[in-house]
């Protein structure tokens, strides 16, 4: 970890913060750093949740550093295991994180806010993607999230003109789904965190694996993958002690001791 990222544990939630003043832009070796942070956070155990956000309340992440660009670093780098910011491209990831947009999610930022599973932002966020304004394009997931998470037309209109999107914009489609005070965003993320590591940890690594396998595919294509075993984890959670831990503390009216095996 270098002195840019920084990681603070809070029970079973991992806090990861981007700090690199000015605009928490990042380079190839902050790049490691997150994917180092993110690949830590996957193999702990006792870890359920993680949460990412930005120093300051200015900027989440300015994205790439084009000052590093201009210093000779190619925009086809190497960024490590996790792609861009250590984790848009991290596809063994099966558990929660959290996007806490404390400011501008610029470019590579707003990529890594889409690569989360949730996002929470304070009311003065805005998120946009400037690329093709010079000369390049968001392939750190922005060109193939967006169209994903919004209408195409707004999609479209934000990859071809690098528009801003205010938070109320961006909760009206869903593509956030919180905001509050500046204030009160970490605090947030992390009692929500906390409310989402109550859940089986077997649970919620099949959720997220099922949709990662089906969620482009028409419903009976889907159901035919979730069904034929090929999703590890979608198996080892219904075979789990888990899944009888949960059934046997709800008829017990108890809270389940989750073991996540």
């Amino acid at each position: 970890m270098n002195n840019s990222v920084n990681c603070k544990i809070y029970g079973d939630v991992m806090l990861i913060t981007l700090d690199r003043p000015k605009a928490n832009a990042i380079d190839a070796i902050t790049s490691h750093a997150l994917g180092d942070a993110f690949i830590s956070f996957r193999d702990n155990d006792n870890l359920r949740v993680a949460v990412i956000t930005g120093a300051g309340d200015r900027f989440f992440c300015g994205g790439w550093d084009l000052k590093a660009a201009s210093e000779g670093e190619a925009i086809d780098a190497d960024f490590g295991p996790g792609g861009f910011a250590g984790l848009t491209e991290l596809w063994d990831l099966d558990k929660p994180v959290i996007a806490a947009v404390n400011g501008l999610a610029v470019g590579g930022g707003f990529e890594l806010a889409l690569a989360a599973d949730l996002i929470i932002a304070a009311e003065t966020a805005e998120f946009f993607v400037p690329e093709a304004t010079l000369g390049i394009i968001p392939d750190s997931g922005g060109v193939l999230r967006l169209p994903r998470r919004l209408p195409s037309a707004v999609a479209m209109d934000m990859l071809m003109t690098g528009r801003r999107m205010a938070v109320d914009e961006a909760k009206h489609f869903g593509l956030v789904n919180r905001s509050c005070a500046i204030s009160e965003l970490q605090d947030s993320a992390i009692e929500w965190a906390h409310q989402i590591a109550k859940s089986a940890p077997l649970s919620l690594a099949a959720i997220k694996s099922v949709v990662r396998n089906t969620d482009q595919m028409d419903l009976e294509s889907a159901y035919k993958v979730m069904r034929s075993g090929e999703i590890k984890a979608y198996q080892k959670m219904l075979n789990s002690d888990d899944a009888k831990e949960g059934t046997m503390a709800f008829s017990e009216k108890r809270a389940p001791t989750w073991k996540g095996k």
